[in-house]
């Protein structure tokens, strides 16, 4: 299992966005500079976000985009489901019937894949983009854009 080009910049375009969030909508542009990433191709990551529920737009001089919701309830596997569909380790399986796999291909399946398969979930549903954006800002020493008296 590889994770794409698109889920990985779309996922650090995401974090970005939970780093950066203001009261406004974020650039587009800002976020594609900030990433070094290309504007044309991170305008159709983020059609399929927008898809998805997890970020809205606003049209005209002042739009942009903005988290659907807020960054602790955006999880690292919502936004790879949805750019990438399922994240399987290895999917050796899929599409055979399990009159036609071998006894090995089971035993794979059962002991090692599965168990694989479930960790890497377990890791992407428990992570936020919260807890990206909190240990990005605390590994640069990036404040949360507030001024404090």
């Amino acid at each position: 299992m590889k994770i794409s080009t698109k889920g990985r910049y779309g996922l650090r375009s995401m974090i970005d966005l939970a780093v950066y969030a203001t009261e406004r909508p974020v650039k587009l542009s800002a976020v594609a500079a900030r990433q070094g990433i290309s504007l044309n191709y991170l305008e159709y990551v983020f059609s399929l976000l927008k898809k998805s529920g997890l970020v809205l737009s606003v049209k005209g001089p002042n739009g942009g985009y903005s988290l659907a919701k807020a960054p602790e309830e955006i999880t690292i596997g919502q936004v790879l489901h949805a750019l990438e569909g399922t994240i399987d380790i290895a999917d050796e399986l899929s599409g055979t019937a399990s009159d036609q796999r071998t006894a090995l291909q089971q035993c794979l399946h059962e002991t090692v894949w599965d168990r694989m398969n479930q960790a890497l979930q377990a890791l992407v549903d428990s992570r936020t983009l919260r807890d990206m954006a909190d240990h990005y800002r605390e590994s640069n020493q990036i404040g949360d854009g507030q001024f404090y008296i």
